[in-house]
């Protein structure tokens, strides 16, 4: 099934630049473009695409509040990854809480653009065990003191609190696996039954939704 890809950025060399490598692969078509964060917003409801590769910097709305107002829009938003020239915390921070799927470096290989497609586009998240430490760690500092435990937590099983919270350590499929002692396929069974009982977007948005429910808590600064 191909994944259906919007690409937004302000400078049009880069957005063909992505767009190109993009449509190079059989399993990948870009469906649209987008100049500015309130094109973006328009493109993502009318073309509905599975991807969104939103720029941080753009005029008028930025990547920032156009990922949040995408991901809020309906029940099925499209998964978004976040490009930027620079890997600095705050962007990290601040398309988390809009509801990113994942961060890229505007530098990134060819092939690796196009494999961060693939992963979010079936619900994982895109961000490196130490990054998404990083992350949690100063996301659950600026949560109320009191989270809410949604109703839905009861219906998980012991061995899916079990994943849940593994996940919720930066540890891959292969490493719960190895933890638990199961088929790796059995593992992505559980995540994916995880997501759909807690009603969460991808694999960061049930992190952070562990680290509310207070499964796990951040490690306190050196």
């Amino acid at each position: 099934m191909t994944i259906k890809v919007l690409v937004a950025d302000d400078q049009d060399l880069v957005r063909a630049g992505f767009c190109m490598i993009i449509d190079a692969r059989d399993d990948l078509e870009v469906v649209g473009e987008a100049g500015d964060g309130d094109e973006a917003v328009r493109e993502a409801a009318r073309l509905r695409p599975d991807v969104v590769l939103m720029d941080v910097r753009m005029p008028g709305t930025d990547g920032i509040a156009a990922t949040r107002r995408i991901t809020a829009a309906s029940a099925d938003p499209p998964k978004v990854v976040i490009l930027t020239t620079f890997d600095l915390d705050e962007p990290l921070y601040a398309a988390l809480r809009a509801g990113a799927s994942g961060f890229l470096l505007k530098d990134v290989r060819p092939p690796e653009l196009a494999d961060a497609v693939r992963v979010v586009s079936r619900g994982e998240a895109l961000l490196a065990p130490t990054v998404t430490r990083r992350l949690l760690d100063r996301f659950v500092a600026v949560q109320p003191a009191e989270p809410v435990r949604p109703a839905s937590l009861a219906r998980l099983t012991d061995r899916e609190v079990e994943v849940l919270t593994l996940v919720a350590r930066a540890a891959s499929n292969s490493e719960i696996a190895g933890y638990l002692s199961l088929a790796e396929a059995t593992v992505k069974t559980h995540v994916s039954s995880v997501l759909r009982k807690l009603g969460a977007r991808d694999r960061v948005h049930a992190v952070v939704m562990a680290y509310d429910l207070g499964l796990v808590h951040p490690r306190p600064s050196l």
